[in-house]
């Protein structure tokens, strides 16, 4: 299958753009609530001071010299980028390095005590410890007992939606969570997702247990699930994962996150433990699943994988040999979340009808996008969805978190 010609990258330097608002508004305000979060010293409020003065109107610096992953972003394309203005190079990479330049400026990656200091942690485990998460794992209980494809669908509609517990998204967008989500999805390839894994196992055992099951399911295969958020989303991407194991719809899942704090609310391995923590420590049947994925851990039936190239400036295409033979060897990728779907499809303006499986034919094996769209990129639309959102709203539609989608192309 042909791969579709990209529209040119999606720039930040268009007045009263998306993009522009992230990079002008956005980070500012990300800036504040990390400066005010942690006790930082003088020589760290430098650091964001400065930062904040960049992306106000200053352009982009080169990393230290003894920054331990200079070559890497030279690689991905720094030096072309140094002395632009952070408006005038492609978003996906503005933001991007605008993360990585946050991370240096409060040690992170240096060598005093606050080396690996996760300035975004005390929002993320806010977010996991509130009133509302507990009410999402109680409501995992109505789930015990029902058929094994009512699970399928509600296990999977709950790590699509979780997508919307985005604190980067919220912090721009103060009523992003108020405003009620729209139940119909613009593209839905739920059948053809379920299609590409073995039939499930009604015998494997609750979800609840703590062991592999015991049923007579011949689950082979890996999915790779592409985490987004930490938090409120994250749990539930978990909880899938354990359905997955429990009913051998899959032998192993290898869940990928952030190599490092990444986009606010971007997962972490730290991250994960913190969510398995979090429910194994849950009544009722979210306790049973976090004892389950505290165990896959352990049999190594759950993995988790952090390869630098998930907070690379730059789409999948583009990605390295090894992850693309990771890939290649899946069952099934599933790819979470706003950002790894303009990773996924590469971060263009594209028509909204151009086919999800051409921009995603240089994928080196079966691939599922779950996402809330929280940007402007979109593809895999028929004309008539389209038509309807453009007369219902306009293009608020492509940015307000209250439509998704699921994608797949196998």
């Amino acid at each position: 299958m042909p791969h579709a010609a990209a529209p040119p990258v999606i720039l930040g330097n268009e007045p009263g753009s998306f993009p522009r608002s992230v990079l002008a508004e956005r980070h500012p305000a990300i800036i504040r609530q990390v400066r005010e979060a942690f006790p930082y010293g003088p020589d760290h409020h430098r650091g964001l001071d400065a930062l904040l003065a960049a992306c106000a109107d200053g352009v982009i610096d080169p990393l230290p010299a003894d920054a331990h992953d200079r070559d890497r972003w030279r690689v991905w394309g720094l030096d072309a980028h140094t002395g632009s203005s952070w408006f005038d190079v492609p978003w996906l990479w503005s933001e991007s390095y605008f993360y990585r330049r946050l991370l240096e400026a409060v040690g992170y990656f240096g060598p005093g005590p606050w080396r690996g200091i996760d300035p975004f942690r005390p929002f993320k485990l806010a977010e996991l410890e509130a009133p509302e998460t507990d009410e999402e794992l109680a409501a995992l209980d109505a789930l015990e007992g029902r058929p094994v494809e009512e699970q399928d669908r509600a296990l999977l509609h709950g790590s699509l939606w979780g997508n919307r517990a985005d604190l980067g998204f919220r912090l721009s967008d103060a009523g992003a969570e108020q405003r009620a989500a729209v139940p119909g999805l613009v593209a839905d390839d739920s059948e053809r997702l379920w299609e590409l894994l073995p039939q499930a196992d009604a015998d494997s055992g609750s979800d609840t247990g703590s062991g592999s099951g015991t049923g007579t399911g011949t689950g082979t295969g890996t999915v790779c699930l592409v985490a987004d958020n930490a938090g409120r989303e994250l749990v539930p991407d978990l909880l899938l994962a354990a359905h997955l194991l429990a009913h051998r719809r899959c032998g192993r899942v290898v869940l990928h996150v952030k190599p490092y704090p990444y986009y606010v609310s971007d997962a972490t391995t730290a991250d994960v433990v913190d969510a398995v923590r979090k429910l194994s420590g849950a009544r009722g049947a979210a306790g049973g699943r976090g004892r389950r994925l505290w165990q896959a851990m352990a049999d190594g039936t759950l993995t988790v994988r952090a390869h630098p190239f998930s907070a690379a400036p730059l789409p999948y295409e583009r990605m390295p040999d090894d992850l693309r033979a990771e890939f290649a060897s899946a069952t099934l990728t599933i790819v979470k979340g706003d950002l790894n779907y303009r990773r996924l499809v590469g971060d263009s303006r594209w028509a909204p009808t151009t086919a999800f499986a051409d921009v995603t034919a240089y994928f080196p094996g079966p691939v599922a996008a779950l996402r809330t769209l929280k940007s402007d990129v979109i593809t895999g639309l028929d004309a008539g969805t389209e038509a309807a959102l453009v007369a219902a709203e306009g293009q608020r539609w492509r940015t307000g978190g209250t439509h998704a989608l699921i994608q797949v192309r196998e």
